[in-house]
């Protein structure tokens, strides 16, 4: 019997460990995986952006027309405040409700973009049993889910920033007729990197529950509740981004438009000494009051208070300090999805493949 004999093989025979694949592998892996996502995600957001195209274009020529109208006389019955008030009539009717419809569908954007996209990244393989396999190759399970993760979630967070963009302009000329603001709790959280962040967030939570969950559905579901404790939570907490002023100015906010108006915070009295005053001690100064003649106005009462030495302050966040909001929002969300992502690659390795 003649035995035959092989050279060793470098990497094989001598047990050295094979080079790791290059990052830029895991890209065309994930495009491959993921390319259904990836090229359906862009398609719908462009259908619907070309529609908000066409529709903003009709809802600012609208605005313009309102916004030319003469000052109404002090009657309003002259044939141009007439033309005016049908203008303004027809707008509501027509143009705020698509507007008013399309502020509802952004608030659910963001989660619906984090579901459908985070929770089967690895959800999907965990199901499938595919993981066995995916995991064993040559970039290693935490850098699969690292370079799956990022570059996903950095493609459904540009995408989001530039739909909330466009949505930003075809919302705006509802502001000024509607009696918005841009700190207005939806208005705020559909524009600006706010959006693009509650988005990144969403995709981050649906990653995370579908590797702890390790099924998709149970994981959209969860992180649908997720989200919305969140949001729900972030309306009551910019009221302490330290953004906010303090002023003793009673005419605050009478002298501006409705879309410039300050986000009044909270209101409270100092008595003399500046020591705070009791409910009470106002009470009194307000039964003051002439029960007949002049109007309890808050400029009167304003007069009274200082007649008696007393101060009212208010707290407010003015609309200046919009992208200062949204910097800060835009920070912690940040954070809070990094945080996420790297809990779930923490996940990952635990995971007994």
């Amino acid at each position: 019997m003649s035995v035959l004999t092989l050279p060793a093989q470098p990497g094989s025979d001598t047990g050295a460990a094979p080079p790791p694949l290059p990052w830029r592998r895991m890209v065309w892996v994930t495009w491959r995986q993921h390319r259904a996502l990836l090229i359906s995600l862009p398609a719908v957001l462009g259908a619907v952006a070309v529609f908000l195209l066409i529709a903003g274009l009709r809802v600012h020529h609208d605005y313009a027309a309102i916004a030319a109208c003469p000052p109404s006389g002090p009657s309003g019955a002259n044939a141009a405040g007439a033309t005016c008030a049908r203008l303004l009539t027809d707008f509501n009717n027509t143009d705020w409700t698509l507007g008013n419809t399309a502020q509802i569908f952004m608030q659910l954007v963001p989660v619906l973009i984090g579901v459908f996209a985070g929770a089967p990244v690895l959800a999907r393989e965990l199901e499938t049993g595919t993981f066995r396999y995916a995991w064993t190759q040559g970039l290693g399970r935490e850098r699969w889910t690292i370079a799956k993760l990022t570059l996903l979630g950095a493609t459904v967070t540009v995408l989001a920033g530039a739909f909330g963009e466009l949505f930003a302009w075809f919302f705006q000329p509802f502001l000024p007729v509607e009696g918005l603001t841009v700190l207005n709790a939806t208005v705020f959280a559909s524009r600006g990197i706010a959006f693009a962040a509650w988005t990144l967030v969403a995709f981050a939570l649906a990653a995370f529950f579908g590797m702890l969950l390790r099924r998709i559905v149970p994981a959209m579901a969860v992180t649908m509740g997720a989200y919305l404790a969140l949001a729900l939570a972030a309306w009551r907490l910019r009221e302490f981004y330290p953004v906010a002023l303090v002023t003793n100015n009673a005419n605050l906010g009478t002298l501006q438009t409705s879309d410039t108006n300050p986000w009044l915070l909270g209101t409270w009295y100092t008595g003399p000494g500046g020591k705070p005053a009791s409910q009470s001690v106002l009470n009194q100064i307000f039964n003051l009051f002439p029960m007949h003649g002049a109007p309890r106005t808050k400029l009167s009462f304003a007069q009274l208070l200082a007649q008696h030495h007393f101060t009212e302050w208010t707290r407010y966040i003015p609309v200046s300090r919009f992208w200062p909001m949204q910097f800060i929002e835009g920070g912690w969300l940040l954070v809070l999805s990094v945080v996420l992502i790297a809990a779930t690659v923490w996940l990952v390795r635990r995971r007994a493949a």
